[in-house]
């Protein structure tokens, strides 16, 4: 993407007008989009963003800037910029030099930007026949395609060199369906850090069913009850109540910000001992997943909660140094225009050792959620809202008819706490959007079946 030596020339500047530490982020990243939507192709289009971004730390103070202009004189302007914003000039030198770090990115066995357009188009074309062919129920079908290859190199002066080739593939399916009981809508998506070969793993047409299913399911449900409840939650598609509702609270800004409920109590038992967090962006090909994160460093596989009790936080590279503890990886950023800050990967709930089964048949009366949507969290209180997009009612320990969608209302550290059973089938769910501070980035989460002793449903039965 760029010399080493044009790099190395950025870090020399920044160190020459006062910083104490200089990193260099460089960044290609090109991408390509579809989407089917009524029947046709309402857009199509490809993108490419490349530049640098340069940060300068002084003492507490840091400076940052940003260019697309890679030459030597384009870097060497923005280290002299992000430096002043550090310290206002300044004067010394500091020579650093620079040792490659050798990486493994995922290996890609078949590059989207290599597949015509016309085959992405045709995966669309097929997802809307099929979804459309499920009922007559079935008004509005919309498809999307999306591939990504991030390139990106990272440099600072504690010698650090190293790179990653992040590819990643998503596709997605809506669907609105009518009838008596309104409209009711149905969604499936997947994507993965890998190349089209996604598309051997997954069929666009099984997607395309289940969400049509989903929505002409709905057509028939009842309202959702209110009120608390015993609460168990399904494979897979319940991984963001963890995402939002302790995982942000981990993150060491907050915790160094002292604006979470999990500030200063590593070590302590902080949820039921059947409850194990992991956040791993070493995870295969999962969304969150990457070689290194947006500062160089390995991704890892951290253990945030073991058996109930808080073992540690996720950390970014700035404030690792400052705890003085090791970096875990965590450090990511939307893009070169962006300041790195502690982020979430892939984060899950491990297994347990009931049986799913068995796990309903304990439940007399409570609401299974198959999967939950988008929510909003507090991360000073832990109070969390999201939507349940598919729930069905639980009678005599038996998953019955499904609930109109409805609001699941609790506390992150409470719910951890009220866990009763953990299931032994663990899946991934879907690929996330994690937004942070105007930021997003891709994310990953998961769980097994699991249950919660009791949580409040904000359904609309009398």
């Amino acid at each position: 993407m760029i010399e080493e030596s044009t790099v190395q020339r950025a870090l020399d500047v920044a160190l020459a007008r006062g910083g104490e530490f200089a990193e260099v982020f460089v960044e290609d990243k090109r991408s390509s989009s579809g989407r089917f939507d009524d029947g046709r192709i309402e857009e199509l289009g490809s993108g490419r963003t490349r530049g640098a971004g340069i940060r300068v730390v002084v003492g507490e103070a840091t400076g940052f800037a940003h260019t697309a202009d890679l030459t030597n004189a384009g870097l060497a302007a923005a280290a002299e910029a992000a430096a002043a914003a550090a310290r206002g000039g300044g004067a010394g030198t500091r020579v650093v030099a620079l040792e490659r770090r050798e990486t493994s990115p995922q290996p890609v066995a078949e590059r989207p930007e290599e597949v015509d357009k016309a085959t992405k188009v045709d995966l669309l074309r097929r997802a809307d026949e099929v979804a459309r062919s499920s009922g007559d129920s079935i008004k509005q079908v919309s498809a999307s395609y999306g591939d990504s290859r991030r390139r990106i190199l990272v440099a600072n002066s504690d010698g650090l060199l190293a790179a990653d080739d992040q590819t990643r593939t998503m596709f997605v399916v809506g669907v609105v369906a009518t009838g008596d009981g309104g409209m009711q809508t149905g969604r499936r998506s997947v994507g993965h850090t890998m190349g089209f070969e996604l598309f051997d793993r997954y069929q666009v047409e099984d997607l395309a069913r289940d969400a049509a299913r989903q929505a002409l399911t709905k057509l028939s449900a009842r309202p959702a009850p209110s009120g608390a409840l015993p609460v168990v939650i399904g494979p897979g598609g319940g991984g963001v109540l963890f995402h939002e509702a302790c995982g942000h609270g981990l993150e060491a800004d907050h915790i160094q910000k002292d604006v979470s409920v999990f500030a200063g109590r590593v070590g302590e038992q902080v949820a039921s001992p059947l409850v194990t967090i992991v956040d791993d962006a070493t995870m295969g090909n999962e969304w969150g997943t990457f070689a290194i994160d947006d500062e160089g460093t390995p991704a890892q596989r951290n253990v945030l909660i073991e058996d109930g009790v808080l073992t540690d936080y996720l950390w970014d590279g700035l404030r690792a140094r400052k705890a003085g503890r090791p970096l875990s990886g965590n450090g990511r950023r939307q893009s070169y225009q962006h300041l790195p800050m502690v982020r979430m990967t892939n984060t899950y709930l491990a297994n347990g050792e009931s049986d799913p089964a068995d796990i309903l048949a304990d439940t007399p009366h409570g609401v299974y959620i198959a999967h939950l949507g988008g929510g909003q969290v507090n991360t000073a209180t832990g109070d969390f809202v999201f939507g349940m997009t598919e729930a069905y009612l639980i009678e005599d320990g038996r998953i019955t008819e499904p609930l109109r969608e409805g609001n699941l209302i609790g506390n992150g550290p409470r719910v951890l706490e009220l866990i009763d059973a953990v299931g032994d089938d663990f899946a991934m769910g879907p690929p996330g959007t994690c937004g942070k501070d105007g930021q997003g980035v891709p994310v990953g989460d998961g769980v097994p079946t699991l249950r919660v002793t009791e949580l409040t449903i904000g359904g609309t039965a009398a």
